[in-house]
């Protein structure tokens, strides 16, 4: 077996480069929907000894760049999915554009690596690994923020566990995201210390505490609600993506999100439909012209008292809705210059209560970036619609009276750490509508596990209704209470889970997380100097 492995690493040695892509996919085998997660500690054990052997810090920094590439075009697979759902670009485009953007993304890895070879080259793995891993906590963070960020998918997200155990990511709390990504590069690290020294007993406990860690139960909140626990009902109509914007279809969605809904409204209750789920604008101000077969009178009023006949007199609605801003074209007719992507809330009359407009706009998707390039050499938005959309000012509360204060993030901001609750009044639950109609088999699973991790990080419950699935309520602890699997139509009932005390993450956000990147370098470059002169002293 020794030899063996040696035979590999020899191997590896030769073609560094194709090593470090094979375990960059490798390790992106852990990820939702496949879950692979031993598999991808393996891979990330590789590539630690990768880095650590480099004998260069170009080795290092280009080993690092080969591995994040494979990784994360693998993990981004799904982007290609997109390309499907448009006709102004050709599809084999979205097979092309995601090795493409990972080509920049690749970068953060490839930062991480060449710092821990400048700074630790010389040090033991498993100081080696302890830098890495801090390194890799600020690239990750850096990767989250810089040029808008993109952080899909962060390395701790392969120590979520399944559907009813947070697995090893019951640490958010304290740790928050990418500190548990570079937790989660030192477990690779230190297995692979203690195997490289033939300490099999070592290695042998540490794997039955990782593998015990990932199945244990979650430390359930109690289920017994209080009395003033909220009511929900989340539907899930199932809109494929080919009818979003067919108006032929319009009707009949909004009968499936009538009936789907109709079930408890005597009572009182939250209703919870997905982003793109009416198929009408209700704001006030619109010309006639916009308004769409859903409302025969053009009357956004009507609309409005429309849906209040749906939902009941005590409920509330939150939905997702597309909101225009309206001035005049050239020509000086009214005209929509740019849009909105927001999430409504209606009381049982039909009348706007709150609203919150998206912040976090996905570039190429909701807005095309440098437009006045782009457009004239044939790039367009991936959605319908040639006007952008605007951002909104970031994460607010919306109090919604019996309904409990609701925190809002629309589709993929439920993906950015530390952004998604309003700290200066901290919501009872968050909402997330989408549309993952877009993104195949491997993005609705992944989306979903990340609006686990905000549930955890955050203490609080996440309701999360989409067109197509998967539709969850997931609480405090990232348990799934409920949820509705892709390509069904469906709704779901029950108390909304209540809220944690605040969490540690929830209060210090990104401080706490630059603290981890810090306690790991200090570790990883202090303690093999403190125990070298522990040893000499001895």
């Amino acid at each position: 077996m020794t030899e063996r492995l040696a035979a590999v690493a020899a191997l590896a040695q030769r073609f560094p480069a194709l090593a470090a892509i094979a375990l960059g996919l490798i390790a992106a085998c852990a990820y939702p929907p496949l879950h692979l997660w031993p598999l991808g500690l393996a891979g990330i054990a590789g590539f630690v000894w990768l880095v650590f052997t480099a004998g260069s810090w170009k080795q290092a920094l280009w080993r690092g760049w080969w591995f994040g590439w494979a990784h994360l075009t693998l993990a981004n697979n799904w982007i290609a999915t997109a390309f499907t759902h448009q006709a102004k670009m050709p599809e084999f485009l979205g097979w092309l554009a995601v090795p493409l953007l990972c080509i920049y993304l690749a970068i953060y890895p490839a930062l991480a690596a060449l710092a821990a070879h400048l700074l630790a080259r010389k040090r033991p793995l498993w100081a080696f690994g302890l830098v890495l891993a801090g390194a890799w906590i600020v690239t990750e963070w850096l990767r989250g923020w810089v040029f808008t960020g993109y952080p899909w998918p962060p390395l701790g997200l392969m120590l979520l566990g399944g559907w009813d155990t947070p697995g090893l990511a019951r640490a958010l709390p304290v740790t928050g995201t990418y500190a548990l990504s570079g937790l989660t590069l030192f477990i690779a690290a230190s297995f692979l210390a203690v195997l490289a020294e033939r300490r099999w007993v070592n290695a042998a406990g540490l794997a039955l505490v990782v593998t015990g860690t990932m199945l244990a139960p979650s430390l359930h909140i109690a289920v017994t609600r209080s009395a003033d626990a909220v009511e929900y009902t989340l539907v899930q109509p199932y809109i494929p993506q080919s009818e979003i914007n067919d108006g032929s279809k319009f009707e009949e969605q909004f009968a499936r999100l009538a009936r789907l809904s109709a079930k408890g409204r005597d009572r009182s209750r939250l209703v919870l439909w997905p982003e793109s789920g009416v198929p009408d604008y209700l704001e006030d101000g619109y010309p006639t012209r916009y308004y769409l077969q859903m409302t025969a009178g053009g009357d956004p009023k009507l609309a409005r008292a429309r849906i209040g006949t749906v939902i009941g007199p005590q409920s509330t609605l939150l939905t997702g809705v597309v909101n225009l801003n309206i001035g005049t074209n050239a020509s000086g007719v009214p005209a929509a210059v740019s849009a909105r992507n927001s999430v409504m809330a209606l009381d049982g009359k039909g009348a706007i209560i709150g609203g919150y407009d998206k912040a976090h706009l996905v570039p190429y998707g909701e807005y095309l970036p440098m437009r006045t390039i782009l457009q004239p050499l044939g790039l367009s938005r991936l959605v319908a619609g040639s006007i952008d959309y605007l951002p909104g000012p970031g994460a607010r509360t919306l109090d919604l009276g019996p309904q409990g204060k609701a925190g809002v993030m629309i589709c993929y901001e439920i993906v950015f750490s530390g952004h998604v609750a309003d700290k200066a009044n901290r919501p009872d639950y968050i909402f997330n509508p989408s549309n993952d109609g877009w993104f195949g088999t491997w993005g609705p699973p992944q989306h979903l596990a990340q609006a686990r991790m905000r549930a955890i990080e955050e203490g609080l419950p996440v309701l999360r209704s989409t067109t197509t699935g998967i539709s969850a309520v997931i609480d405090a602890n990232g348990v799934i209470e409920q949820s509705i699997g892709m390509g069904k139509a469906a709704a779901i009932e029950g108390l909304i889970p209540p809220a944690k005390p605040p969490t540690l993450f929830s209060q210090w956000g990104h401080v706490l997380t630059l603290a981890w990147a810090g306690l790991f370098l200090i570790l990883g470059l202090g303690l093999p100097r403190v125990l070298a002169l522990a040893r000499s002293r001895g």
